[in-house]
């Protein structure tokens, strides 16, 4: 199933770059007719290959390479546009900023525009309404034990380009007073892929008939594992303690490690680098309200080891004279410049330290304060496994959800801390990251 969604990525990514090199020679084609190819080798094949890059990274970032938004709508049509022309302008400065490419192409630049549009829109739609109208590889049967299931049941129906369909689907209560129903239905739908609760695979009777099915070719799956795929978190209802120890390891052997030591040496040459842009917001802060530049925070870290977190204050300084709260999007004891600061992330910039200390991250679950975690795992299941991996800046969470507001919140990104426990890699790192740039931009504050 991951190798169907992961094919039509790539597939997606091979027809940009086609789409881009066609753009490409075709501009060259209309500019300089048949000489059009020594053109290409002689001036244009480097430069326009080097800005291609950052133009397929722009996309990632926009969100064009996720299949739950190819849908050929407004929205879509809007984040192909803004992507575009973000791309061109970062092709336009690198060529007037890089003299070693030896062109600054403005009339080639504009066709080159206006061509590509062209065939990256058709490209795409194409795509788009292939894979909502095709029949789907998958043919899916449920039997259903709660929300998890609806959920994702709802996000298939609503997006045909994942390459599910739902073949039926059965309560739980119906399979357990008539087991032998489950071996029909999936015979009569011709379903290829059976979802089913962890502990019915245990079943004695049901077990038997799963096994057959399975023996056929049919996939038998959890629903937490399912989830998992189209959902990209892990649902809490319906797991147990055993999918911990089975799932999530308490420490990488290679990639934690690595990261750590590739994180220390990155965070002290960032900081180096950006030491007087520091300075003069500490400045700006100093000027523009009183009280301390560095608000400093004790927070839950690694293997519940409290330490001091530092970010550039934004609050007044009675901020927390009514006691602890979370912060509100437009959070009223925010000073001017500190709705800025929040609103840029600049604000987090002092946890460089932090992570040159080894306690945070620049990626993981968000830290939280020790009163509040004492909380949260009395009243969320298993919160306290995001305490597993150190705390990061960003985070799978806190790029696939918004800012906690209810307890609601708070467990809609457990599933989502629990994810990357299970998953972290140095690719999905890097996608978080891309993602937290995206939101800066797109959905500040």
């Amino acid at each position: 199933m991951k190798k169907g969604a992961s094919l039509k990525i790539t597939l997606l990514f091979l027809g940009d770059i086609v789409a881009l090199y066609a753009a490409l020679f075709t501009t060259l084609f209309i500019r300089y007719g048949n000489g059009f190819y020594r053109q290409f080798i002689d001036a244009h094949a480097v430069p326009f290959t080097i800005i291609f890059v950052p133009w397929l990274i722009i996309f990632y970032i926009a969100g064009l390479y996720d299949l739950r938004r190819l849908r050929n709508n407004l929205d879509f049509t809007k984040t192909l546009a803004l992507a575009t022309i973000i791309g061109a302008v970062v092709a336009m400065l690198l060529f007037y900023l890089i003299p070693a490419f030896g062109i600054a192409p403005k009339t080639n630049l504009f066709i080159f525009l206006v061509v590509f549009i062209i065939i990256e829109t058709i490209w795409r739609r194409t795509f788009n309404r292939t894979a909502a109208s095709h029949e789907a590889l998958n043919n899916v049967l449920f039997v259903s034990d709660g929300s998890a299931a609806e959920e994702v049941e709802k996000v298939i129906r609503e997006n045909r380009q994942l390459g599910y369909a739902i073949a039926l689907s059965i309560k739980e209560d119906s399979i357990n007073s008539r087991p032998e129903l489950l071996e029909e239905a999936a015979r009569e739908k011709a379903a290829n892929i059976i979802v089913v609760p962890r502990h019915l695979k245990r079943e004695n009777r049901l077990a038997g008939i799963l096994y057959r099915l399975f023996g056929e070719g049919v996939l038998v799956i959890d629903i937490a594992d399912f989830y998992e795929i189209v959902m990209h978190k892990i649902p809490l209802v319906g797991i147990e303690e055993a999918w911990f120890f089975e799932n999530i390891e308490r420490t990488s052997r290679f990639y934690d490690p690595l990261k750590n030591a590739g994180e220390f040496i990155f965070a002290i040459a960032v900081g180096i680098i950006l030491l007087p842009f520091e300075i003069l917001i500490a400045i700006i802060i100093k000027l523009t309200s009183p009280g301390p530049v560095i608000y400093r925070q004790v927070r839950v870290g690694h293997n519940s080891r409290p330490f001091t977190l530092y970010k550039f204050r934004t609050m007044r300084v009675d901020a927390e004279r009514a006691g602890v709260q979370w912060a509100a999007k437009n959070d009223a004891r925010a000073t001017p410049f500190g709705k800025f600061l929040r609103a840029s992330h600049l604000d987090e910039l002092p946890q460089l330290l932090n992570i040159v200390k080894g306690e945070l991250s620049f990626v993981g679950p968000r830290p939280e304060r020790p009163e509040i975690v004492a909380t949260l795992k009395e009243k969320i299941p298993y919160y306290e496994m995001r305490l597993l991996v150190k705390p990061g800046v960003t985070g799978w969470a806190q790029v696939n959800h918004r800012a906690d507001r209810t307890l609601d919140d708070v467990a809609q990104k457990l599933q989502y801390d629990v994810y990357y426990l299970k998953n972290r890699s140095l690719i999905l790192d890097f996608a978080i990251i891309l993602k937290t740039i995206k939101s800066i931009f797109v959905n500040p504050g």
